[in-house]
């Protein structure tokens, strides 16, 4: 008689390679936990599978498969209403996109990852979400929106470490000097 594993054992399982930091093994068991519930009809446990899978997968150094795991599970947490969770899953294929240098596309995957969370009211994962989205613009040679989006996200912070203090008061320099010349 073979024993089946249940897809809640496959992602404990999954969970467990994950703390362990064995990203790759731990990426596989996702996908197979993802794979089980699809199969049991519970899609919005198997979209969060995929996207678990993604994160390990980028850990794991394997952008391509992170991308190809976690596109279009944004979909499933949209159709159900679930915008935290779509949120996430546009930030997790923003990640893959940026790791493959697809810059473009990881700015607008952030971009509306971004929009989602300050619809809801998040700010706690936003501003990391708008620092990403500034490291992007940057790196594409967008200068002045990567300093308005950090302003942007810095602004979201409720409790400003000091770090975020400093940069938030450097930020605002340029910006007040800008509206002394108009």
């Amino acid at each position: 008689m073979v024993e089946t594993i249940s897809p809640g054992e496959l992602k404990q399982e999954a969970e467990r390679a994950y703390k362990k930091k064995d990203y790759l093994t731990a990426a596989a068991s996702f996908q197979s936990a993802a794979e089980g519930y699809t199969h049991n009809g519970e899609q919005l446990e198997a979209a969060e599978m995929l996207n678990n899978a993604s994160v390990a997968y980028l850990q794991g150094k394997q952008p391509e498969y992170a991308l190809e795991t976690a596109l279009n599970t944004d979909k499933f947490f949209a159709a159900a209403g679930d915008k935290k969770r779509q949120a996430i899953a546009l930030g997790n294929q923003a990640a893959a996109y940026e790791a493959l240098s697809r810059l473009e596309a990881a700015a607008d995957a952030y971009q509306a990852s971004s929009e989602l969370l300050k619809e809801i009211g998040d700010q706690k994962l936003r501003p990391a979400v708008m620092q990403s989205l500034s490291a992007v613009q940057l790196r594409l040679g967008q200068q002045m929106e990567a300093l308005v989006t950090m302003q942007a996200g810095l602004d979201d912070v409720e409790n400003p470490g000091f770090k975020q203090k400093l940069i938030k008061k450097v930020l605002r320099s340029p910006f007040s000097y800008f509206n002394r010349l108009s």
